[in-house]
This record gives C-alpha cells, structure tokens and sequence, in this order.
C-alpha cells in the first residue's frame, strides 16, 4: 500500500477575507453546532414523559428498548445526512447547504413538539438527524476552505468541541423548560440562524474557484483517484469513533460493575472526567497539530487511547480513584483525535467531492454505531461482560494506528504551497 499524502491548500482569497466576517461566520458555525448537539440528546433527556404520553406507562426493559430504537433512528438520519448534504454541498455550494441542513434540523425539531402521534416524532426525529449530520459535515468543510492556514487548525479544534457542548446543553433545557412539547421549540433558534445566516455568509471562493475551472475525471468519490484517500480517511475516522462510542456508552455500567452497591456518584464522576477531558483535548487539538503536524498528532492519539484502553479495562478489577485519572487522559486524546481529524479528512479531497467524501468518512461508521445501539445487550453478553466488551471494542484504536503509516503530512516552502492553491483551483 503506497503512501497518501496530504496537501494543505489555502486559496489566495482567504488573505483578503476580513477578520470580522471570519468572527461571524465562525459564531454562526460554532452556535448551529452547537444546537445541533442539544437537538440530538434532548429526546434522550425528555423520553420518559414523551413515551408515557403517546404511549403509555412502559416498564424499564420496553422502555430501553423504545430508547435504544429512537437513539438509533436519529444515528441513521445523521449518518445519511452526512453523506446526502455533502454531495448537495458540492454541487449547490457551500453557503446555500450550510443554511438549508441548519433549517432542516430545526424546522423538524420545531415538528417534533407539535406532532400528535408517536409515528410523527419518529419521522421528525429521522429528520433532525439528516439535518444536524449535513450541518456538521458543511460546517468543517467551510472553514477548512476559508479560514486561513495559520490558525485553521486551532478554529477547527475549538469548533470541534461545539457539538458536545450542545449535549451537555440539553440538560439545561430540560431544566429551564418542564415541558418536552415547548422544550423541542428551541428548533426555532437554528431555524432563526439559518436566516440571518442567509444575508451574512459569503460563498466559499474555493468552490466558487472550482466551478469555474473544475478538475476532469476526479469528481467520482471512488475513482481510482480518490479510492485509497476515501478507504484511509473512513478507517481513521470510523476507527476512533467505534472505539469513542464503546466506550462512552457502556462506561457507567462497567464501573457499576466494579463496585458491589449502588454507585451513582463513581458513575456521574466518571462520565463527567470523560466529558470534560473530551471537551479539553479538542479545544487544545489545534495547537497539537501546529506543534507535531497533523499525521504524528493522530498517531499520538491512537496509540495513548490503545494503551489506556488496556490499562483501564484490563487491569483494573476493582474500583480505585486512579480510574478517575486513566479516564480523565484517555478522555483528553478523544478530544484531541475529534479536533485532528476535523481539520484532517477534508484536506484529503480536492474542492469537487470534498464536502461529500468529508460527509462518508464522518459518517460511514456512525452506520455500524447505530445498528449496535439496537444489539448492545446481546453484545455484552456475547463478548463476557462489559469490561471485555470495551476493550475488544478499543482494539479499533490498534487499527486506526497502522492505517496512520500509510499518510504522511506534506510540508514544503511558499512556493509548493502555492503550486498546491494552483492545482486544487484547476
């Protein structure tokens, strides 16, 4: 297998683009991710009172199952979105995708709050999920292409914690709101976005550049041109996600596991240390990358969430405050990884399919993630237990680290730097 390289264009245009519409187009990006985080937990948040009014009192069991089924409805409408609102991406433009997916995702959240049925809430939670997937994908695909090279990596980092923000977020809604009906009217926040948004964000002038001379033969995702950058980016990203979702959804139940009673206190500290180290390592992500590069930055994050994933799952058989720490670190070069590969994948493709190929290596296996969601105790059970289950679950981390020997980071003068700006424009 031969070695990918990464180029790191940067279209002349964003030098004359002003640092106030690089501010706003940021906010606009970083808020409608941000909603899009909250949209996509806050039914896990509400789902009680949502089931038992259209359907009744549920026991425990029916009632995870219906949250296993929900959870996994909208994982699909992302996942597919991501890839759907990618190819529209490239062929309408990056403006016009942005604000319709940020529409969409808040038109539907709006919609799930008036619905009557439970088959409406199912649609419209479908659909919300489309549109948040397409906002994520067109939002890095944005800023990579306009945001200038010195400081793209530390905005994609920080945009890259926007989305777990947004589900910390959903918490506080329920909080404030009582109400799931009124609660799901925070739609009407993006929707709002999307239209200011409409009158302040300008055209990518590196797509803009592309429709006018656009590259022949290369704009099929899986030509022989595009093929092996399609397979490496999907592995890397699809790797670390497998492993991130293992591990943030059965974490509390294994460190129940560990103790003989009830412990609500070890469960909430634990995922709070995942979430914080999570929400730390992506907003530093930027200045790792300028540090090491790119290639050596996912190298560094695979092979600490490797060993961790070891040390804390194999080694560890009884509850201890040490855990705290491993998962606090582990938790740090998840958040690091999200941050890297953000601003990593899109720079894989040139301007033709960027936004689509970017949309199928977020979201490939966000696919395998939402089919085990409906499978997670049958899982357990096969794999002997928790604990087991995360760390074969991990070993994705193994996988992603030998596909990183594959790509190399190209670095060079202004002069090849320019040459790169030349080639992805024609």
């Amino acid at each position: 297998m031969s070695t990918i390289t990464i180029d790191q264009p940067m279209d002349i245009s964003q030098s004359k683009t002003s640092t106030a519409y690089l501010t706003v187009l940021f906010i606009i990006c970083f808020v409608s991710s941000v909603l899009g985080g909250a949209v996509s937990t806050l039914m896990s948040v509400y789902l009680p009172v949502v089931v038992k009014e259209l359907q009744g009192t549920l026991n425990p069991n029916e009632l995870n199952s219906v949250s296993g089924f929900i959870n996994a409805l909208f994982i699909f409408g992302w996942a597919i979105g991501g890839f759907t609102w990618g190819v529209i991406s490239d062929k309408i433009g990056r403006k016009k995708a942005l604000l319709y997916a940020i529409g969409c995702y808040g038109f539907f959240t709006i919609l799930t709050g008036l619905v009557p049925q439970w088959t409406g809430v199912l649609v419209c939670r479908f659909m919300s999920g489309f549109g948040v997937g397409g906002e994520l994908v067109i939002a890095f695909t944005l800023i990579s292409e306009v945001w200038p090279k010195k400081s793209k990596a530390v905005i994609t980092g920080i945009l890259s914690i926007a989305f777990p923000v947004g589900i910390f977020s959903a918490g506080a809604i329920n909080y404030v709101v009582s109400s799931w009906r009124e609660g799901f009217f925070v739609g009407a926040i993006p929707v709002t976005l999307a239209i200011l948004g409409a009158f302040i964000i300008k055209e990518s002038g590196v797509w803009l550049n592309h429709k006018q001379q656009p590259r022949a033969g290369t704009n099929s995702l899986f030509s022989p041109a595009n093929r092996r950058e399609i397979v490496v980016g999907s592995l890397m990203f699809g790797t670390m996600l497998i492993g991130l979702w293992a591990i943030f959804s059965w974490m509390p139940t294994w460190i129940q596991s560990l103790i003989a009673t009830d412990a609500p206190k070890q469960r909430g500290l634990s995922m709070m240390f995942l979430g914080m180290g999570g929400l730390t390592g992506g907003f530093f992500s930027g200045w790792l990358v300028n540090l090491l590069g790119l290639r050596r930055s996912m190298m560094l994050c695979f092979t600490v969430c490797a060993i961790l994933s070891f040390v804390l799952f194999k080694t560890n058989t009884v509850f201890s405050p040490v855990i705290y720490i491993e998962i606090a670190v582990m938790a740090l070069f998840f958040g690091a990884s999200q941050g890297v590969l953000s601003a990593y994948i899109p720079q894989l493709f040139h301007t033709g399919i960027r936004a689509t190929a970017t949309g199928f290596c977020f979201n490939i296996g966000r696919l395998f993630t939402a089919t085990a969601v409906l499978f997670i105790g049958v899982l357990v059970t096969t794999l002997g237990g928790y604990g087991n289950a995360i760390f074969i679950f991990s070993l994705v981390f193994v996988v992603g680290l030998i596909v990183m020997f594959f790509v190399k980071d190209k670095t060079g003068t202004a002069a090849i730097s320019e040459v790169n700006i030349l080639s992805d424009n024609n």
